[in-house]
């Protein structure tokens, strides 16, 4: 890995080698969503819990360039490109490495749906990013979906360890995906991608307990953290819930001591 590479994987990861990504990448498809709709205020209790790096756009970037704290790093999204408001939720590229760069980004994220009718101009588009990034010795994060008539739910652990694998043969460095919903079902999915899986946290869960038991299953199973938005920062308490998420990431939490952590948080403030 070149030296530019490998210093600012260190300014996502940890000594430990896992990470804490919040993704507050959903404004440019779905506006100013619940949570979302100050980014100074969500960014600071994003910091204030501990994040190791954040998941956005430049939009985000741009209203937000003033607090950033050094020991927090930018993850910068270059796929995208539709909205709630009719598109087809197909992925094209919205921006470039060398915009990362000026960005100060540590990482540069891009999605590709495998299985897709679509899935070869995504491997393409993701595979050129790639090259971008090696030329700069930029990270590159690939949201690896499993899609197709065999997929049987977005977590499928087939689709997962297929998708995970072929994201890391494009040329990612660390991979966002789905918990399967087992530990031993995950286990196969990291035992065969040769790079870290972070697990991202998709449509926020009614139950917290829910969440902060995948997330404890999938670092036992071999997940080097989380990439994770909604059920972040739409639980009501951003810093606390971070927090919690880094305590089972970082500090070796189980799910009862994160939920105790949580609980105590909310009736202080009640």
């Amino acid at each position: 890995m070149a030296a530019g590479k490998s210093i600012r994987m260190k300014s996502i990861f940890r000594d430990d080698g896992r990470a804490v990504v919040v993704a507050i990448d959903h404004g440019g498809i779905a506006g100013p969503m619940e949570g979302i709709e100050d980014p100074s205020e969500v960014l600071k209790q994003c910091m204030a819990g501990g994040a190791d790096s954040i998941l956005t756009t430049r939009g985000f970037v741009k209203a937000t360039e003033g607090i950033w704290e050094r020991n927090t790093s930018l993850i910068l999204r270059l796929t995208g490109g539709f909205t709630v408001l009719g598109g087809k939720f197909e992925e094209e590229m919205i921006s470039s490495v060398e915009t990362a760069l000026m960005y100060n980004a540590s990482g540069v994220a891009v999605t590709v749906k495998f299985g897709h009718e679509r899935e070869g101009g995504f491997i393409k588009q993701a595979s050129f990013i790639a090259d971008a990034c090696e030329r700069w010795g930029m990270p590159l994060m690939i949201e690896a979906m499993a899609k197709g008539e065999s997929v049987k739910a977005a977590n499928d652990p087939e689709g997962i360890r297929i998708a995970s694998r072929a994201a890391q043969e494009i040329g990612a460095d660390m991979i966002k995906t789905y918990y399967t919903g087992d530990k031993k079902s995950f286990e196969r999915v990291v035992s065969g991608c040769p790079v870290p899986v972070l697990i991202l946290g998709g449509r926020k869960s009614k139950d917290t307990g829910v969440i902060i038991g995948d997330i404890y299953d999938a670092i036992d199973a071999g997940a080097a953290g989380v990439a994770i938005g909604r059920n972040i920062w739409q639980g009501g308490n951003t810093a606390k819930m971070v927090k919690a998420v880094s305590g089972i990431v970082h500090e070796g939490w189980n799910s009862g001591e994160a939920l105790e952590f949580i609980k105590e948080s909310l009736e202080e403030e009640n």
